[in-house]
């Protein structure tokens, strides 16, 4: 395994085991809320909450986007599945479920896990790059789903909303009788949230390497992974996208919010130092 990867898989299992911790004492907390057995609040919470959170991401990230399925027979999008099917051999995995989208600006991204993922490509990106760099981009989202960093994304955002109606729910308790409790109780709600996205942080800038970092070594270069990374970046100026989920936004191969909290919490490393990386 390259040495990319190890250290993406330590710093998934890192985060991952402080994320099981949170979501322990979210349940050990509602167990006492609730005044309910701490067994059956582990049962749902650890078994089939997070399954059906994934699911739910999947599904939503599909909604967001608008995506709709991308057939093999069309003459459209012929290469893509032959990029697709190339580099899944190459890989050693099982060709994703591809689909189509109008974002509004060139992107792609990746849900799912490693065997059962999909991969949306928009058509804006579609029409402004070479096949090589679209082989590059292809390739970067195939990474996201080898590495199973898209799955760690998905539950880690879910953990994230229930950690803050855990707070939110403490804080009303302790400030009943107080009439600013509910904004407080806010207030709290949204810092717990945040400070479990800057875990994830720590996972999503990185990723973003390591997948640009195993497309070149699969596609045999980085430079065309370079250059569809600047005209992206060009494409997306002056331009929204129609996808308006953050956590759909995260798992772009290009986030161009630039609002304050997107630059305070980034989910991807400049693209400057992208490219930089894949050329040097």
């Amino acid at each position: 395994m390259h040495m990319n990867n190890i250290g993406l898989q330590l710093r998934m299992a890192v985060v991952g085991t402080i994320l099981f911790g949170l979501y322990l004492a979210t349940a050990l907390f509602f167990s006492a809320l609730f005044g309910v057995s701490l067994i059956l609040v582990l049962i749902p919470s650890i078994v089939l909450l997070p399954a059906f959170q994934y699911k739910l991401g999947k599904w939503m990230a599909i909604r967001s986007a608008g995506a709709e399925d991308m057939p093999e027979d069309d003459p459209r999008f012929r290469k893509v599945h032959q990029m697709t099917d190339s580099l899944c051999r190459d890989m050693n995995m099982q060709k994703p479920r591809l689909m189509v989208a109008d974002m509004g600006v060139p992107n792609a991204f990746a849900t799912g896990r490693k065997g059962a993922g999909i991969v949306v490509v928009s058509t804006e990106l579609m029409q402004i790059l070479d096949d090589d760099e679209l082989e590059g981009v292809i390739a970067h989202e195939l990474a996201h789903l080898s590495n199973r960093d898209t799955v760690m994304m998905v539950l880690g955002q879910s953990i994230a909303t229930v950690v803050g109606y855990a707070a939110f729910f403490a804080v009303q308790m302790l400030g009943e009788d107080n009439p600013g409790s509910f904004v407080i109780a806010w207030i709290a709600s949204i810092i717990a949230n945040m400070l479990v996205m800057i875990l994830l942080m720590a996972i999503s800038r990185y990723r973003e390497y390591v997948a640009d970092d195993t497309a070149r070594q699969y596609i045999g270069s980085g430079d065309p992974l370079a250059r569809a990374l600047e005209k992206i970046s060009r494409g997306a100026e002056g331009r929204e996208s129609r996808i308006d989920d953050s956590g759909v936004n995260a798992m772009c191969i290009f986030n161009g919010d630039r609002s304050l909290i997107q630059q305070i919490f980034a989910t991807h490393p400049p693209t400057e130092k992208r490219i930089q990386a894949l050329r040097s």
